[in-house]
């Protein structure tokens, strides 16, 4: 962690706070009252990352926007950056905050942990929404065939090259955004330039290399071995897939059915990566939507 932190971005009626778990201090940013609702954010984002869903839900429910370890403003320790060890935090979290159960939203490697807080501790989440992420049961003889689409993630997760793209080459940062959109103009400058200058704080950088590499080490060799088949999901979840996500287009989403009790996917026409950038709206609605229903 450095040892100056930069401004927090400026979000009306949103409340900051730390939270020590696993001697690790996670930064939260929380907005409404209610029932509570855990948001985990993508790469190369953090909190801000929720700042156009936030105005959308915040009326209804607590939300809890969770800089994970390594983004935003929580501490960037030099390991911990597993599956495993990412939901471990989020636990350590809810129990510190006194969160018995709550509702759950994710996106990009965020949902990816959120798909194993489900699995780990059904128990503490009512209802999943997960934004642009496949679930850990994909057929791969849909997913080989996209392999080609996470190049990117080789470099990132390469030791120091990884680290060295997103603190040295600024423009790589931006390029994965833009391209993650279908409609540019979703990127306001403020916004792409508070995320491609926190993924260049060299603990951060050094976050993103740690946790492309955990996931190519280890999650890639479980997802070929079957290690996920005999888990079972259920929590009511919804994945939510952008027609034109460059990344993980929805032919690689199905193939769940058998285990999961209550999972849907619902593919969004005309959007990238980034729905909850492109379309907080509907994101907001289908998490309504979902949330509304009874287990």
């Amino acid at each position: 962690m450095e040892n100056e932190m930069p401004s927090l971005p400026e979000l009306d009626a949103v409340r900051h706070g730390f939270v020590s778990v696993r001697g690790v201090r996670l930064h939260t940013a929380e907005a409404g009252e209610g029932d509570p609702v855990i948001l985990l954010h993508g790469f190369p984002q953090h909190w801000y990352g929720w700042r156009r869903l936030i105005p959308e839900l915040s009326a209804d429910y607590r939300l809890i926007c969770v800089d994970q370890r390594g983004f935003g403003w929580s501490d960037a320790p030099a390991k911990g950056y597993d599956t495993d060890s990412r939901v471990a935090d989020i636990l350590a979290l809810m129990d510190e905050m006194g969160l018995e159960k709550a509702r759950l939203i994710g996106h990009d490697w965020g949902a990816w942990t959120g798909f194993h807080l489900c699995l780990r501790a059904p128990e503490r989440f009512s209802h999943y929404l997960a934004l642009n992420m496949m679930h850990p049961w994909p057929l791969h003889r849909r997913l080989m065939p996209q392999s080609w689409r996470f190049w990117y993630t080789a470099l990132l997760e390469q030791p120091l090259l990884g680290r060295w793209l997103l603190r040295h080459r600024p423009g790589f940062t931006r390029y994965l955004m833009r391209r993650g959109v279908v409609e540019k103009a979703v990127w306001t400058p403020a916004a792409m330039d508070e995320f491609v200058r926190s993924s260049q704080e060299p603990g951060r950088a050094r976050a993103g290399e740690a946790l492309h590499r955990a996931f190519a080490m280890r999650d890639i060799a479980k997802l070929l071995l079957g290690r996920y088949q005999k888990l079972r999901l259920t929590t009511p979840t919804v994945i939510l897939a952008g027609e034109r996500d460059f990344m993980l287009p929805p032919s690689v989403l199905t193939g769940a059915e058998g285990h999961a009790d209550d999972l849907s996917v619902q593919v969004v026409a005309g959007c990238g990566h980034y729905l909850h950038e492109e379309r907080p709206d509907l994101v907001a609605k289908s998490a309504r939507d979902l949330f509304s229903r009874g287990r």
